[in-house]
């Protein structure tokens, strides 16, 4: 074990550990990383909401700072669910259970791959402390990156606005139309999404 790298090393050093460095290789590795501490990126990026769809650009971002650094990025993924999309219906049932799955599995990862930091990134209600709680329990050099808030919509609109207006249709002081009006343009996409042209 180093100094520099106190879990790395274990993984790849030596010659039993020949088939761990060749599992690395096709996945990026060059002779000289094994030298390198390595740090994992949790990306915490889906298309399930708007909050996360743009986390892997961010992931990369980190990533190419930790190269270029003299440490060895390694990006990894984890799940996310979104609580505004499943409230009040069955799939609620999942949400504070998927803080744990979300730490559970950062943990797993930085743990069995003998990573030396961690930079997790996250910008839903669950990841965001489940990244927290995978920090501490590693008690290994990690930062979070907060992900930002999702973009408001036209007239200043947010879901906030959606749930209202939910409640005004069933009062029956606005349209159906009006309702969808507010559904359809209360969240703006992200705009260095990929997939989206603004």
């Amino acid at each position: 074990m180093t100094k520099k790298r106190p879990y790395s090393s274990i993984i790849v050093d030596g010659v039993e550990q020949a088939p761990s460095r060749a599992m690395l290789y096709p996945v990026g590795f060059k002779r000289e990383d094994f030298q390198k501490a390595q740090i994992g990126i949790a990306s915490t990026w889906s298309n399930v909401t708007p909050c996360n769809m743009h986390i892997n650009e961010l992931a990369e971002h980190a990533a190419a700072g930790v190269d270029a650094n003299g440490a060895k990025s390694v990006v990894f993924n984890t799940i996310t669910v979104s609580d505004g999309i499943s409230m009040g219906t069955p799939g609620m049932r999942y949400s504070l259970v998927s803080r744990e799955v979300i730490a559970d599995s950062i943990e797993t990862v930085v743990a069995a791959q003998g990573f030396d930091g961690l930079v997790a990134i996250g910008g839903c209600d669950k990841n965001m402390p489940a990244c927290a709680m995978a920090m501490a329990r590693l008690d290994r050099p990690a930062i979070f990156v907060y992900g930002g808030t999702i973009k408001p919509g036209t007239n200043r609109r947010d879901i906030i606005s959606v749930f209202e207006a939910v409640g005004s249709r069933a009062e029956n002081l606005i349209s159906a139309e009006e309702l969808q009006e507010v559904e359809e343009v209360c969240i703006r996409p992200t705009p260095w999404h990929p997939r989206l042209k603004l």
